[in-house]
């Protein structure tokens, strides 16, 4: 007789999610969550965009009896999907591309549907992923695609905490090869925070276009990061000019097979339960993309059928009404504006309290997180010691941070770099 499913392994918890349960948990009156990868108001609450609110007030059933809740074509709403496209590429650059788009189950579905089709027909020998990234960026390679090797290209500089650009480039130069995957975050990097300049965007893009690596571009803090949407696309929007756009590859040379985008309508609008995303394939302009597509509506129909509507709809109502998009465009400013600000309280405090030492690197930084630089020992004396929650790789989510636990933190966070054992 088998031992049928008796011997199935244990896997630990995903860390983000064991910490929230960990934090929910704690009955301590003065816990901080810095862990979860969500936005939280000036009272540490979850905040629903005031354009968000008026679109769910509008679109109620009460507001509209009509309103169905049909199943979506496989490959999700129409109108979603360009106005989607024209927000990462422009509406001016979006028409030019040859573009095939479909929606998925949130920032988590682009990447991994991405994964899966491009381990079937791109055939990719290796798959460069920034250390650190994101964790689910391995996860989701391993799980989609097995037999693609994953490598990383070095991002941060520990010593300086600054950018390794230096290491990232010699890398891909000295181990990647024609059609490798190089999985790269649009802006707002997860979990450094920090972002390579429009020079070495530049930089890179030409080494894509010469080495033909296919760039997977992963946009999950459009607007967040410095609270301006086509800031935030540049670097994705120069890499289609440059590789596929308005550039021709010098001497006709042919370029890479292709970029992708995983887009996340998690943290710029709030949506963060309702999944809402895209997935985004753009080809040389000789190249069909019938074919891409058709594979791409294989491999969602198997996966999920369908993407859910409601989250879309909001999306959708928003972009196409001018008032309201103002009214988002000006929540998005809120957001980031109110994280740039507890950047330099929580510095000024520490600071002040440790008396030597710089934490430039909290200001220096961008977007939802800051990589402190505190160990994993620190972290944990944090949790234990002061009901201070982080990821362990010393990631802090700042909406966390408010100015009536700012002092809190700062003091935690003193106690524990001042009394570090030798």
């Amino acid at each position: 007789m088998g031992v049928g499913l008796a011997d199935v392994p244990v896997l630990p918890l995903d860390e983000a999610f064991a910490l929230t349960a960990e934090f929910k948990a704690d009955g301590c009156a003065q816990k901080v969550s810095l862990g979860a990868g969500v936005y939280r108001d000036e009272q540490g609450d979850p905040w629903v965009l005031p354009s968000v609110k008026k679109v769910r007030q509008q679109i109620s059933l009460h507001q509209t009896p009509n309103l169905d809740h049909e199943y979506l074509p496989i490959q999700g709403s129409e109108p979603f999907l360009k106005l989607a496209r024209d927000l990462i590429l422009g509406e001016s650059l979006s028409p030019k591309g040859n573009l095939t788009s479909i929606q998925t189950i949130s920032g988590t579905g682009a990447n991994h549907v991405g994964a899966q089709f491009l381990a079937r027909h791109l055939h990719p020998k290796h798959v460069f992923i920034s250390d650190p990234t994101w964790s689910n960026h391995h996860l989701i390679w391993t799980i989609a695609a097995p037999n693609v090797t994953r490598k990383t290209y070095p991002y941060y500089n520990a010593a300086d905490r600054s950018l390794d650009f230096e290491g990232w480039v010699a890398t891909l130069e000295r181990e990647a090869v024609e059609n490798d995957v190089v999985v790269l975050h649009a802006c707002a990097h997860n979990p450094t925070g920090l972002d390579p300049t429009h020079a070495q965007w530049k930089f890179l893009a030409e080494l894509f276009r010469r080495k033909k690596l296919f760039a997977f571009f992963d946009s999950a803090y459009q607007g967040f990061a410095t609270g301006d949407l086509d800031l935030d696309a540049w670097a994705v929007r120069h890499f289609q000019e440059v590789l596929f756009g308005l550039e021709e590859c010098p001497d006709h040379e042919e370029g890479p097979s292709g970029l992708c985008i995983a887009q996340s309508f998690a943290k710029n609008f709030g949506l963060y339960g309702e999944r809402v995303g895209a997935f985004h394939l753009s080809l040389p302009p000789s190249t069909p993309t019938s074919g891409a597509y058709s594979q791409l509506l294989q491999l969602t129909r198997a996966e999920i059928s369908n993407p859910p509507l409601f989250g879309a709809r909001i999306v959708t109502t928003v972009l196409s009404n001018l008032e309201l998009r103002s009214q988002w465009e000006q929540d998005l400013l809120e957001m980031a504006s109110r994280v740039r600000n507890v950047r330099g309280l929580l510095r000024k405090e520490i600071e002040h309290r440790l008396g030597s030492g710089s934490w430039s690197h909290l200001e220096s930084q961008t977007g939802m997180f800051s990589y402190t630089g505190l160990s994993e020992a620190q972290v944990l004396r944090l949790k234990n010691m002061h009901h201070v929650y982080l990821m362990r790789n010393g990631r802090a989510s700042l909406s966390g941070v408010n100015e009536s636990n700012v002092k809190y933190i700062a003091e935690a966070v003193s106690e524990v770099v001042s009394n570090e054992p030798e």
